[in-house]
């Protein structure tokens, strides 16, 4: 079998705080290979968030190791910045520059980082935009979209880079309900794409839709993984049970 594109191996990352600690990933381990979509689900607090940072870089891990296409890219001698190259992630808040137009926010890191001229950015980026529909809106300013829009912006200036592994993390939990869908309907056909992906949501719906695999989290751990089928409609573990049972309630399931 080939090398999974991301292996996180016996994860520990715990939070201080005065004298107290906080255990928010324990001992866990995960693989996601080539072109598969895994989503974390689980109550908030669980370490969905906390272990796409730690895929990212953006934190550091206390014991473990993760490896993306079999390097050690937690070994402290490994310089995060070309590793973030190659991993694109968007989060719940979009984090668009609010100065720079959408044409000029997809083409920053292109034209920055990876070093390509303006026009090869800008055609790339246009090409996205239009698979979007957003292409009549490149010079808009961010102020000037609605969430779903910005939302949209946000998944076209990760893919623009083609990483090799998109997170994604609660990435409609700033929208307004109607806005949703078209998130939702644009991850879908990135999924389509074959992209590999690692997803934290609550939106169950979409969970069932776009997983290959779905992971419930319970205190750092995968308490639970499988099929959505199996861990959304027929879950063994009495706690998954639990936490869906209450998505129910809330009528989100």
């Amino acid at each position: 079998m080939s090398e999974p594109v991301l292996s996180v191996r016996a994860v520990r990352k715990v939070f201080r705080a005065g004298r107290g600690t906080n255990v928010v990933l324990d001992d866990l381990s995960l693989d996601v290979t080539e072109h598969e979509v895994v989503v974390l689900v689980g109550a908030s607090g669980s370490g969905k968030s906390t272990l796409l940072r730690c895929v990212n870089l953006l934190e550091t891990i206390d014991d473990g190791a993760i490896y993306l296409e079999g390097r050690h890219i937690t070994d402290p001698r490994v310089k995060p910045d070309p590793v973030r190259q190659r991993i694109g992630i968007v989060f719940q808040s979009f984090n668009l520059f609010p100065h720079l137009t959408v044409l000029d926010n997809v083409t920053l890191a292109p034209r920055r980082v990876h070093r390509l001229t303006s026009g090869q950015a800008r055609s790339r980026a246009l090409a996205l935009l239009d698979r979007v529909g957003l292409a009549d809106k490149a010079a808009e300013y961010p102020d000037r979209l609605s969430g779903g829009q910005q939302q949209r912006v946000a998944i076209v200036r990760a893919l623009v880079n083609a990483p090799r592994l998109m997170l994604l993390d609660e990435v409609t939990s700033a929208l307004d309900p109607e806005l949703v869908g078209e998130v939702l309907a644009l991850i879908r056909d990135v999924k389509e794409q074959g992209m590999t992906m690692l997803i934290a949501t609550h939106e169950m719906a979409f969970a069932r839709q776009v997983a290959d695999r779905v992971c419930f989290l319970d205190r750092g751990r995968i308490l639970e993984e499988g099929t959505p089928e199996q861990v959304l409609g027929a879950p063994r573990e009495p706690r998954t049970r639990q936490f869906l049972q209450r998505i129910v309630e809330a009528g989100k399931l």
